[in-house]
């Protein structure tokens, strides 16, 4: 518990695909690797950017699995095992656990939502399991875990604390009761750790430039700030992960292949992402130079 709490960037990492549109693993221990090497805490396995949506279970808890057994020594290994079915996320856990992953990430029922008693006795069904962060992402889920519901869930021996997607102000709230937190939303993420107090951030935009946020999240520089907010701004010009997707099969670091129903950025949207990410240089950028791609150069599967 005390070494997650100490984590201050954990990276939700990408999972890549290859031709089949099977998990494409030689690709993925590549891009762990420059995670690792970018000094990175975590990474968060099977996530929203990691298109844990759209696996099977196996193919979710085999990369886990992978995870642990692959870099469980150079990482903290946080698996996405949520759902909206407590069956489900209970099952799905409790394997998580059994192939060694550090903790576990949780959301709330989502889409047929439920009370705030019924959240609770469901997030409590998978604490009792073992360490697990709670997932505050409403734009998503539809409700907001408020610190009604938090704060007397913070109790339990096993929460380790919450990503919080709603904003530095509720960070702040928390982290001044010992609530632990890190930021959801990357643009706000230095400002909520230097400023407001969060342990950190679970990022996206550390997938494609891990030094950077390192940098970020290690002391204030608000000159390295404003020079990744264009990019930053960029990777959510729609929904995530369709952006940073296309920026790593751009940079060459995936296969440009897609699970459906996300495709590719438009053609406008990958020429400004091509200036962006020409502005990093080869050390702080994951892949090689950026290339823009035609349309017919992305594969979707399902």
């Amino acid at each position: 518990m005390k070494e997650i709490k100490s984590a201050s960037l954990i990276t939700a990492i990408k999972t890549p695909f290859n031709i089949k549109g099977d998990i494409d693993f030689n690709t993925y221990d590549q891009l762990v690797a420059e995670q690792i090497k970018a000094g990175v805490d975590g990474i968060v396995v099977g996530g929203t950017t990691g298109e844990g949506h759209l696996l099977t279970w196996e193919e979710h808890l085999i990369l886990i699995a992978h995870s642990v057994h692959k870099h469980g020594n150079d990482l903290l290994i946080i698996g996405n095992t949520g759902s909206n079915n407590t069956r489900e996320a209970i099952k799905a856990t409790q394997y998580g656990f059994a192939a060694g992953m550090d903790a576990t990430l949780q959301i709330n029922p989502y889409y047929g939502r439920s009370s705030f008693a019924g959240v609770t006795e469901h997030f409590h069904k998978v604490l009792d399991i073992g360490p697990g962060i709670i997932y505050n992402v409403p734009g998503r889920t539809g409700q907001d875990l408020t610190p009604e519901l938090i704060e007397p869930l913070s109790k339990h021996d096993n929460f380790i604390g919450v990503k919080e997607c709603t904003g530095n102000e509720r960070i702040a709230y928390y982290e001044q009761r010992g609530i632990a937190c890190w930021s959801g939303n990357d643009d706000e993420s230095a400002a909520g750790r230097h400023t407001h107090g969060s342990h950190g951030v679970i990022s996206v935009t550390s997938n494609i430039a891990p030094s950077l946020m390192r940098q970020l999240m290690d002391a204030p520089n608000e000159s390295l700030q404003q020079r990744m907010q264009p990019l930053m701004n960029w990777l959510f010009c729609e929904p995530n992960p369709i952006a940073i997707n296309t920026a790593l099969m751009m940079t060459g670091a995936v296969a440009p292949i897609f699970r459906m129903p996300y495709k590719a950025l438009t053609l406008e949207q990958r020429k400004q992402g091509v200036a962006l990410l020409a502005e990093l240089s080869l050390a702080e950028r994951v892949g090689n130079e950026p290339s823009l791609m035609a349309d017919d150069d992305f594969q979707y599967c399902y």
